[in-house]
């Protein structure tokens, strides 16, 4: 049905995009709040890598449906993420 080609495309665009998001950020708000923009990109990517962590675990170790687990696994995403956005700051 799909090939991981195509899934190779898709998210080998991203780091592109991010770039030229924040080029743009640069040019329309200067870099200071690019700056800050960076950080809250990192802070996703961390947190998305917690998410994907505690996805396999709960599939493999834990036996449970995919819906099940990707749902309990988006809590974990947005603690992760807004934690070390509160922690340690982001965006102006």
């Amino acid at each position: 049905m799909l090939k991981p080609k195509s899934f190779g495309g898709l998210l080998g665009a991203a780091p592109s995009v991010a770039l030229a998001t924040l080029g743009i950020a640069v040019v329309q708000h200067g870099p200071h709040y690019a700056a800050a923009e960076s950080w809250t990109m990192i802070y996703g990517a961390v947190a998305l890598g917690c998410y994907s962590v505690v996805v396999c675990h709960l599939l493999m170790r834990f036996r449970l449906g995919a819906l099940a687990a990707t749902i309990l696994a988006f809590v974990v995403w947005l603690a992760v993420a807004f934690g070390l956005l509160t922690g340690f700051g982001g965006a102006a």
